[in-house]
Order: structure tokens, then sequence, then C-alpha cells
């Protein structure tokens, strides 16, 4: 990588970079990230995002919608890669951006910041396809390790990918959590990054089978115990793109509209300025016209003693990636 703005250039095209690239990026991304605490602390005013969910074009558009880095502050709170079809590049161009403006860009954890997810929901398989091994998708799992669990804006808002934890009562508490690991199956980081609230007094038991549910109570005690005002999180898809709970103590933001191309939702942002006022901002999904990329480095598949020639205009249409997927999961990918 001969210099961050260059990567930048390449990922911001949607085209992806060398193996070698992805690797020097996420090494002084592991550097930045690891020096961060698990409550990363920053002034208003700034811009929080909710999940992506690799809808590359779709953050590009929340740019143009939202202003572009260094220009605005913004809060990440997870979920970057799965689901969509280019987490390569929305999670590189996100990582390039931190490193580049590191006090300009926090990039929160999400559930999906894991290694097991991934392998489920589709950024590993995206990453074999896309380089002809795993090596990339390792680099960027090494990077999730090393990011935040929470921010905290002026000391009164509370960003978190998902929740509270029955497990943690004060912001002491979560700045205890050993989070350099995997996202473990049940304890206080695990809640934060799969609870959900909901519309009872206290803790339930969530159906996603990890975190909990969450009342009213529950976040109104967590806020005045630490002198917070407002809990902000994504998680769950709201159609509305945003979602105000609890008497104005939590809001749900989302920020992929058009969530896995086919739920035909408006997304949202929140803009926070320097007095803490809210100011939620809509787009949609971004048209037609602005989903042209840059052609990937052709993959020649030997089939049968034959040679056929992939191309990803191919391979990341969702339509011919699921008869492509088998045969793409052997070996004989070529550079």
């Amino acid at each position: 990588m001969d210099s961050i703005d260059q990567f930048l250039e390449t990922v911001s095209k949607g085209a992806y970079p060398r193996e070698s690239e992805v690797m020097k990026l996420c090494q002084t991304a592991h550097n930045i990230l690891d020096a961060e605490a698990n409550t990363h602390v920053i002034r208003a005013p700034c811009t929080i995002v909710g999940d992506i969910h690799a809808q590359f074009f779709d953050l590009i558009e929340m740019f143009r919608v939202g202003g572009e880095v260094p220009d605005v502050n913004y809060v990440f709170m997870g979920d970057y890669v799965d689901r969509g079809h280019h987490g390569v590049e929305t999670f590189l161009l996100l990582v390039a951006l931190k490193v580049k403006y590191p006090t300009r860009v926090v990039l929160l954890r999400g559930n999906h910041e894991s290694r097991q997810i991934t392998q489920v929901y589709g950024f590993y398989d995206e990453c074999l396809r896309k380089y002809g091994s795993v090596n990339v998708w390792r680099y960027c799992t090494e990077v999730f390790d090393l990011l935040p669990l929470v921010c905290v804006v002026e000391e009164k808002i509370l960003c978190v990918h998902a929740g509270l934890s029955p497990m943690i009562s004060t912001m002491s508490q979560m700045d205890a959590i050993e989070r350099r690991c995997e996202v473990p199956h049940e304890g206080a980081m695990c809640d934060l990054l799969w609870s959900d609230p909901e519309d009872i007094e206290a803790w339930g038991l969530s159906p996603r089978g990890a975190g909990y549910l969450y009342g009213e109570e529950v976040v109104r005690t967590f806020l005045e115990t630490n002198r917070l005002e407002l809990l902000c999180r994504s998680h769950q898809l709201v159609m509305e793109g945003y979602k105000v709970m609890f008497n104005d103590t939590l809001v749900t933001v989302w920020s992929a509209p058009n969530y896995c191309y086919r739920c035909m939702n408006v997304a949202s942002i929140l803009e926070l300025d320097e007095h803490l006022n809210k100011n939620f901002k809509l787009f949609e999904a971004a048209p037609d016209d602005a989903r042209a990329i840059e052609a990937f480095p052709a993959r020649i598949l030997f089939v049968g003693g034959l040679g056929v020639q992939l191309r990803s205009v191919f391979i990341n249409n969702a339509a011919m990636y699921g008869c492509f997927r088998m045969l793409l999961a052997f070996p004989f990918l070529l550079d």
C-alpha cells in the first residue's frame, strides 16, 4: 500500500485492493484501535450511523446525504458486513477512513463483527469468492476484536450496537470488559451486541437466543445512574428509518435502505449539533445508475478441463451467486 490516499481512492470506487494492501491497512488499524478504550468518548457535533450490512453503494449514498469525512464526525454502531454483497468494500472503506482520520471516525463493534456469525451470513464466503483464500477474512476479523463497544457523546448520549446488560449497571463496568476476543455466547459483551428493547418493565428472554429483552425501567435506571440522557442503538430493522421509544430515552437508528435489496425500507442517520439537538436525516437506496462498479480481476475456474472466465459482473449478481457458490468453494481459483 503506497499510501492511505491511494487505498481510499481504490475502495471508494468499489474496487478491492490487493491482499498485501489489506494486510498493511489492518495492521495499521490494529495499532490505532488497540489504543482505544472500550468506551470511546467524543464531543459534538457528530453523526450517528446504524447497521450498514455490506450495502456499499448505500453507504456512499449516506455520505452524499450526511457529508464526507473529515467534514463530519461519524459514529458507526456496527454491523458493517454480512447480508449484502459488498462487505469487503464497505468494511475496508470504513477502516481506511479510521486510519486516515482516527479522531473523526468511531467504529463500534456489532454482533456481526464476529468470526462465527460471518461464516454463516456471507462475509466469509465473500472474502473467499473475491480473493480465492480466507486471508482477507482473517485480517478483518482481527480488526473486529479491537473495535470499541460503546461511545459516549458529550457525557450525555450512549451509543452501542444493541443495548444493555443485566450484568452492567455503570459505565466503569463497561470499561472493565475484556473486548479483545471473539464475541462470546453469553455475558456482558454479548448482551451489549445482541439485546433488544421491548415494551416490558424489566428484563426478558430474547427470542434471538443471545442477549436479553430490556424495558423502559431498565433504560431509565441506567441513564439516571450514569447521568446520561439518551441510549442510541441499531441492531433492528426499522421500516421508517428510526424509532424513538421509552419517552424519548431510547432511539433505534437503521442505516441500510431497502435492506437485503428487498425490504423497501428507508434509512436514517442521526445528526447531533454542538448543543445535542437531534436531526434525523432520512435517505433511500442509491439509484441503479450509482451502482456501477469497476471490474474486479478476472478469476479462472477450471471445470471438466475447460477454462471458464468469471468476472464480478456475474459473481456479484444475486441470482447468479447461488449457482456459482458451490463451484467457487473449490480451490481452483487463479489470480
